[in-house]
């Protein structure tokens, strides 16, 4: 990649790892399902005007994919990073959702992988156990579960957003504010009661948080990303994203106080490490595919 796009592409990086730190401070204000809802709120505003319609039977799809990924992944990815009480343990287990994509690939879609790839999905999940003895995690489980269960849900919001068609990446990070707003508000009323009545009292720290993760992280950080995966191969841009989670953990270490044991830093160098072998053996298939077309 030309230096422009790899300057680009480190922001897109550097945006989102900063989400971490700027959601954890929000999130000791605001509840996560509220937090999640007011950040779709704010990113609907400048993009119910370029939403596309989806294509005709594109619908079911496109409403699946948005719950997915909308409420359940944000929603329950807030929740495990208020409950975690750190910034690094949550970094790490969110990558499972790599080799989780890739195994409902082949579940649901026939897609098939080498023996490497299983290798490094093994190595991958291997490494989450791993972390899960460290005691920053053994101190708060739940943090790990809630991580895992909106890994899952991103997965495969993932390859069902294989289906869509004609949607660029603002129609459907505007589809996905309109349409996970209302249930999200719902969950917020049922399981955070007395959230609406507190963000009276949210300072600007929190209201801030609330406007990174809507205009930098959402609005562009993945516009940004979605500019450069049409310049580029998708597997060409992934594995510079394995930087999120380490800048996020400089700033826990930093900005939050994070101290990271032994088993947090085998465990997490797992997870990355078979997270960078998927993704330079799909780098590998993409170049193979290329030079086979060329050829032909």
């Amino acid at each position: 990649m030309p230096a422009r796009d790899i300057a680009l592409l480190l922001l897109v990086v550097v945006a989102w790892a900063i989400n971490f730190l700027t959601s954890a401070l929000s999130l000791r204000e605001i509840p996560p399902f509220l937090f999640t809802a007011l950040r779709f709120a704010l990113l609907a505003v400048p993009l119910v005007f370029v939403v596309k319609r989806p294509a005709p039977g594109q619908w079911p799809r496109l409403i699946a994919v948005c719950l997915c990924i909308g409420v359940l992944h944000f929603g329950l990815s807030f929740s495990a990073l208020k409950a975690a009480g750190d910034l690094s343990s949550p970094a790490i287990v969110l990558q499972s959702y790599v080799p989780m994509t890739a195994l409902l690939a082949w579940w649901l879609l026939g897609e098939r992988f080498a023996w490497r790839t299983g290798v490094a999905i093994a190595v991958s999940f291997g490494g989450v156990l791993v972390l899960g003895f460290d005691p920053l995690v053994l101190d708060k489980p739940i943090a790990v579960v809630l991580m895992l269960i909106s890994a899952a849900f991103l997965a495969l919001g993932t390859v069902l957003m294989k289906g869509l068609r004609g949607l660029d990446v603002y129609s459907q990070q505007g589809w996905t504010a309109l349409i996970a707003v209302p249930p999200l508000l719902a969950i917020s009323l049922i399981v955070e009661p007395g959230g609406l009545q507190t963000l009276g009292e949210v300072s600007w720290v929190g209201w801030t948080g609330v406007a990174y993760a809507a205009f930098v992280s959402s609005l562009l950080g993945h516009g940004l990303y979605y500019l450069l995966v049409q310049r580029h191969p998708v597997a060409q841009v992934t594995p510079w994203l394995l930087l999120v989670p380490v800048i996020a953990i400089a700033l826990g270490i930093v900005f939050w106080g994070d101290r990271p044991g032994p088993s947090l830093w085998i465990g997490g160098a797992m997870v990355l490490g078979g997270v960078l072998l998927i993704a330079l053996r799909n780098l590998a298939k993409a170049r193979a595919q290329r030079a086979l077309a060329a050829d032909l």
